[in-house]
């Protein structure tokens, strides 16, 4: 069996002090006193392939979201509050300043360290018109030029760079997909046309593969071909991906409608849509389309990716898929759980041998295609870096008093799963079950919810917060993503977060419920199950039909973990209920042992 996470240090301080000299003597090269470095790649993956970790090369941060910027003498590396820790052990301090991304800013630390004449450089296949907006705003006040280079200084000094992916695409069968290829291209096409378009251009790779039910293996956790594609307001599509990846049997399915080009036919594609009205989204699609399509002479209509709602808008075959792999994922994590609470009480494993024991009970299903994100398997301490990831460097061995936080989840062809369990190795303290208990209230308050159309995760937000709020405690990470199925494991457009967003909350959209507690140094706490939303329907002797939450994900909670007289009666009744549908789900999935310990897992408190 090959095991799919990797557990040894990637990135690190060596590779700052490596390759920021051969970064510099690059950018010098071409004339530049400067370089943004985005973590994002040419399809604004959240994943990338090794050959696209520009960040990681530059300075050896592995997180997922960051930033970075390397004058002639100095230099910067951003985070959000989720990787404060992280940052300092993986990023050498005397050659990078920790610079936090709600404090200081990029826009602001530009404007303090850019000279008058600086010209400061940027991949336009790496940043969004309006991120770069406000970068020019800043490096002009202060008297410097924002600079386009064609070719990255960073490509030009990375020695051995990985080769760019090429891996077959397979199909999504329509049964699990729920729609034909076909019929997702007509409704597609309707929309642009109703937008007074002529074509979309899509550079999302989750669009592409929903769009013609194809999936693919170029990134690690989200099965993606990449690729870019044109959709015409009739249908057609041109898709833009290595040839070599397409199979015979893909070109059959694809069919007649859909035409397959080399990337590198791209440019010439976009030149011939001058005159044309073609509708592209700045929040997806990079600066260097937009200024393609300008000097081509296309007419264009910036616009949400049209294929992002109804991705985000799962029918009934997606929902009904998304709901075994839950079941199937369910009796996974009860199989850990009951592991969790027996064998690994031992104080013998660590965090890495978890994350194998839970990765090796996956696979046993037959059908775990890959892991949907790298586990987050924290102890004690390391618990309270609420997107920790663990490594050998700083792996914690599952301690007595500790808490044992499991961040988690699986690709399988009909769904992908997100599950976080916290449960106490050993006895738990009072101030843990008393902030799990915070924790817990949040999480029902939002699974309970109903709403009315129209209604915003960022509406709903506060609900998760608002127990720990009246204690004074709060989390610095959103409440809610998207989840795709069979795709990525954090999808837009909707999410529930105190950031504002426009995006109503819309029938068959999933979205993750993982209010969270981190006491910093000591454990961290995060209860996390995924919910879709339902259908609005009438509540007695109310004026106007309201949504509500569906549970997808099943998989007790340690009521050794609950303060029970912190709970009212409404929702004691909710944690009976859940663990009794987790029972009568999920019992008839497991056996012997570990069906016993469900039976009293799940007994009401």
């Amino acid at each position: 069996m090959k095991m799919i996470q990797n557990f040894e240090v990637q990135g690190g301080p060596a590779f700052g002090r490596q390759n920021l000299p051969k970064l510099r003597a690059s950018m010098a090269s071409i004339g530049l006193d400067g370089f943004l470095i985005p973590h994002e790649d040419e399809y604004q993956n959240e994943y990338l392939p090794d050959c696209n970790e520009r960040l990681m090369w530059a300075t050896g941060f592995t997180g997922s979201a960051g930033a970075a910027i390397v004058m002639k003498d100095k230099a910067a590396m951003f985070v959000d509050g989720r990787y404060v820790i992280q940052v300092r052990s993986q990023v050498d301090e005397t050659l990078f300043a920790y610079e936090r991304v709600e404090d200081k800013g990029i826009t602001t630390w530009l404007k303090e360290n850019v000279s008058k004449g600086d010209k400061i450089g940027y991949d336009p296949r790496l940043h969004s018109p309006s991120a770069l907006k406000a970068l020019r705003s800043a490096i002009e006040l202060a008297g410097g030029a924002l600079v386009s280079v064609e070719k990255n200084p960073i490509d030009e000094a990375w020695d051995n760079r990985p080769s760019e992916p090429v891996t077959p695409v397979t199909i999504q069968p329509v049964e699990l997909a729920g729609e034909s290829h076909e019929s997702k291209r007509r409704r597609i096409g309707k929309n642009i046309a109703a937008k007074n378009a002529g074509a979309a251009l899509i550079t999302a790779p989750a669009s592409i593969a929903w769009l013609l039910n194809i999936r693919g293996g170029d990134v690690m956790c989200t099965p993606l071909p990449l690729s870019t594609a044109i959709i015409k307001s009739d249908g057609h599509v041109d898709l833009f991906i290595k040839p070599e990846k397409i199979t015979d049997e893909v070109r059959t399915h694809l069919g007649n409608a859909v035409t397959i080009h080399s990337e590198d036919a791209l440019s010439t594609n976009l030149d011939a849509l001058k005159g044309k009205k073609v509708m592209a989204d700045p929040a997806t699609s990079s600066a260097w389309y937009f200024d393609t399509l300008e000097k081509a002479g296309a007419n264009i209509i910036r616009a949400q990716d049209p294929i992002a709602l109804p991705k985000a808008r799962k029918n009934d075959a997606e929902i009904a898929g998304t709901t075994e792999a839950h079941k199937r994922d369910g009796a996974v994590i009860t199989q850990f759980l009951h592991w969790l609470d027996t064998e690994a009480q031992s104080g013998k494993y660590d965090e890495i041998q978890a994350a194998q024991v839970l990765e090796k009970l996956r696979h046993e299903t037959g059908v775990l295609k890959d892991l949907s994100f790298e586990t987050i398997s924290g102890a004690g301490s390391n618990g309270a870096l609420c997107h920790y990831r663990v490594s050998e460097a700083t792996v914690n061995k599952l301690s007595n008093g500790d808490l044992y936080l499991v961040d988690s989840g699986g690709q399988y062809a009909d769904g992908t799963t997100d599950i976080t369990r916290t449960v106490p190795i050993g006895t738990p303290s009072d101030d843990m079950k008393r902030m799990f208990t915070l924790v817990l209230k949040g999480h029902i308050a939002l699974a309970e919810v109903r709403f009315p159309k129209g209604t915003t995760g960022s509406n709903l937000d506060a609900l998760a917060r608002m127990h720990l709020w009246a204690q004074g405690f709060d989390y610095d990470h959103g409440t809610g993503h998207g989840v795709g199925v069979f795709l990525g494991v954090h999808e837009g457009p909707q999410r529930i977060s105190k950031a504002p967003n426009n995006v109503a909350l819309e029938a068959g959209m999933i979205v993750s419920n993982e209010p969270g507690f981190y006491e910093d140094g000591e454990y961290g706490i995060r209860i996390e199950n995924l919910q879709y939303v339902t259908e609005a329907t009438d509540i007695p002797g109310g004026e106007r039909p309201m949504h509500g939450f569906e549970c997808l994900t099943l998989a007790p909670l340690h009521t050794g973990l609950i303060s029970k007289e912190l709970l009212t009666d409404e929702e004691i009744n909710w944690v009976n209920t859940y663990q009794a549908r987790v029972l009568k789900e999920i019992g008839p999935l497991v056996d012997g042992d570990v069906k016993a310990w469900l039976v009293e897992a799940c007994l009401p408190i």
